[in-house]
């Protein structure tokens, strides 16, 4: 990972004052066209997509997505006052405005990496190799569709392209544009796998094939297409583990800044600050894996994927694809399948899982009604996917209380960042709740 802290190409400190008015360049870096001339070039601007996405700082995507969606929906709660922008989101409503600091950095993060995705997308030519190709074509398809996929978590419209007044276009066209990026690097893989020369010089840990896929699934899932994702989802080998690496350079952000310390937040309580009803089971193997029970006076007391400045991050997790799975069925009304998925993820044990991720459960005991059966998917979509950012996504898609102050979530979506609006005059008038 420590080719990364070298990178000054396309990927230079504009995150605070840029707007989708922005074409996103380092001015004090090399040219686009410098950039994108040679294989080594490319190469280097996809290592430059998974630093900014991932970032060793509170600017990173990663960061501020697991943020906003916790504290919005009471998953995590905020340990310091004097964090000012976190708190406010943990109290959400009118309190999140539209200059917070977490919700302007993962739009602009996100807006960055979309960016400088598709100026690797429009410029493959330097790799003529086809399996060079397929690997620098699959990795900026990953990180263009985790920025739209992200951003369709979080706001209710964005724009597709950079540019002035970039036009904004609604969430489910974020969607659909995601996935049909990944379907094109899902043909492009299958046609010239990735070879060594690219995989010698990308940085390691994401497994392009399944990613792709788990991908498709998980927008798909989102975006309403159960089909589609569901097609997805069979064509990813649980067993593959595809993660975002840090070392002690890059470090992982959440360790870094909220879960290695006792300042910023951390989880709710040991029942992940899920409602009565929808607490984890006694004796759920995954309580243990995500929170400490007996920390000490100084321990934050969350633990999960945070765990050490090298510690690293799934991009997507077995569970996560099974419990796609069984909602995708649900909400077909297959409920004999959906259960069949859900009891997969219920009965796996931490020895059988790729990340050691185990509820070790009974099989599902309860009523099957679609109303009970997604219920209990959405149950445990927030004990397996813990303080990942799905929460607020989740919360909207299986209908939960809220927007209020005592709801399970307290906004629908983010406000327009401030920057934003000052410079793109297609801005939507009005901020979402």
């Amino acid at each position: 990972m420590k080719r990364l802290l070298s990178l000054t190409i396309l990927t230079g400190a504009l995150l605070a004052q840029q707007a989708c008015t922005q074409e996103y360049l380092n001015p004090s870096a090399v040219s686009q066209q410098q950039a994108v001339s040679s294989v080594d070039g490319l190469i280097a601007l996809c290592n430059g997509l998974q630093y900014r996405y991932t970032g060793n700082n509170s600017v990173s995507v990663l960061y501020n997505a697991v943020a906003v969606g916790g504290l919005t929906t009471r998953e995590l709660v905020v340990l310091n006052a004097g964090n000012v922008d976190e708190d406010n989101l943990s109290k959400g409503l009118g309190n999140v405005s539209n200059t917070n600091a977490v919700v302007r950095n993962l739009w602009t993060t996100c807006q960055l990496v979309r960016s400088n995705a598709d100026i690797i997308l429009a410029n493959p030519g330097a790799a003529t190799d086809a399996g060079v190709r397929s690997g620098v074509i699959g990795y900026a398809s990953v990180f263009r569709a985790l920025a739209l996929g992200t951003l369709a978590q979080f706001f209710e419209q964005a724009p597709l392209t950079s540019g002035t007044n970039a036009p904004f276009v609604p969430r489910a066209q974020l969607l659909t544009e995601a996935v049909a990026q990944l379907e094109t690097a899902a043909t492009q893989l299958a046609a010239a796998p990735v070879s060594s020369v690219f995989t010698q010089k990308i940085v390691t840990g994401i497994d392009l094939p399944n990613t792709v896929q788990a991908l498709i699934a998980r927008y798909s899932l989102m975006a309403g297409n159960y089909d589609k994702a569901l097609a997805a989802a069979a064509k990813v080998s649980l067993s593959s583990r595809s993660y975002f690496a840090f070392d002690d350079n890059t470090r992982n952000p959440i360790f870094q800044y909220a879960f290695g310390n006792r300042n910023v937040f951390e989880p709710a309580n040991t029942a992940l600050g899920l409602p009565a009803g929808l607490t984890p089971a006694t004796g759920d193997g995954r309580i243990a894996f995500y929170i400490r029970s007996n920390p000490a006076s100084t321990q934050n007391l969350g633990t999960g994927f945070y765990t050490a400045n090298s510690a690293p991050i799934p991009v997507y997790l077995p569970g996560e694809i099974l419990l796609i799975q069984a909602e995708a069925y649900a909400r077909k009304n297959d409920l004999t399948n959906a259960v069949l998925y859900l009891n997969r993820v219920l009965t796996k044990t931490a020895a059988s899982d790729a990340w050691g991720v185990g509820a070790n459960l009974s099989a599902y005991a309860g009523d099957v009604t679609a109303d009970a059966v997604l219920t209990e998917i959405y149950r445990n979509r927030q004990i397996e996917l813990a303080f990942q950012g799905f929460r607020l996504e989740d919360s909207r898609r299986f209908g939960r209380s809220g927007p209020s102050a005592t709801g399970e979530r307290n906004r629908n979506f983010m406000p327009y960042p401030r920057t934003e609006r000052d410079n793109n005059s297609s801005t939507p008038a009005t901020d979402p709740n």
